[in-house]
């Protein structure tokens, strides 16, 4: 009985993560874990697994300015970058829940970009998608050995947060056309829990 109520104050305190996200958008103790399992990739989830799923299938949280400006935040970046990028892989975008962190992190190759860098982008949204739709191929990590055709925007601006500036974050705005554009909506869905099956 006492343990019980040791466990619901520090739930109350917010000390403990028991809903999987804190809602000071701070890393909880599980997702910190997880980004030191591994120095490497980080494991990819996929729907045939069950609890996988619940992780694809729940939406996102924002990480809090602290979060962004720490290590473990760093950490995150280059790992999920290191998985997309790995033979194993050889991804265009991924997604934090893809990785088992439902946070609203993606990491896109900017093929609209000299040297079509990979980038990552923290509480990201699309903030305008043009009415001009087309059908394109898509896959997905998180959905091995299919592919289908998607009708998306061709054009979209997105939101998302910088850490450049010393006085708190900093918003910014990009527009981005083409396949780049179709590959944020894709990984941006994961963050809303939508798989692009879901649109087929």
């Amino acid at each position: 009985m006492g343990k019980r109520l040791l466990i619901t104050a520090l739930c109350a305190l917010g000390l403990l993560s028991c809903t999987g996200q804190r809602s000071d958008g701070d890393f909880t103790f599980d997702e910190l874990a997880l980004l030191h399992t591994s120095d490497s990739i980080m494991r990819v989830l996929t729907i045939a697994d069950s609890l996988d799923l619940q992780v694809l299938r729940s939406q996102s949280a924002d990480l809090s300015e602290a979060a962004l400006r720490s290590e473990d935040y760093a950490r995150l970046a280059r790992l999920m970058v290191a998985t997309v990028t790995h033979p194993s892989q050889d991804g265009v975008g991924i997604a934090g829940p893809q990785v088992g962190l439902n946070r609203r992190v993606v990491a896109v190759q900017r093929f609209d970009k000299p040297g079509e860098p990979f980038e990552v982008y923290p509480n990201i949204s699309i903030v305008w998608a043009s009415d001009s739709l087309a059908y394109g191929p898509e896959g997905c990590l998180s959905v091995p050995d299919r592919r289908g055709e998607v009708l998306r925007s061709q054009e979209v601006v997105i939101e998302y947060a910088s850490t450049d500036h010393e006085n708190g974050l900093n918003m910014v705005k990009d527009t981005v056309k083409g396949f780049t554009a179709v590959i944020f909506q894709h990984e941006i869905d994961h963050l809303e829990g939508i798989l692009y099956i879901d649109r087929l």
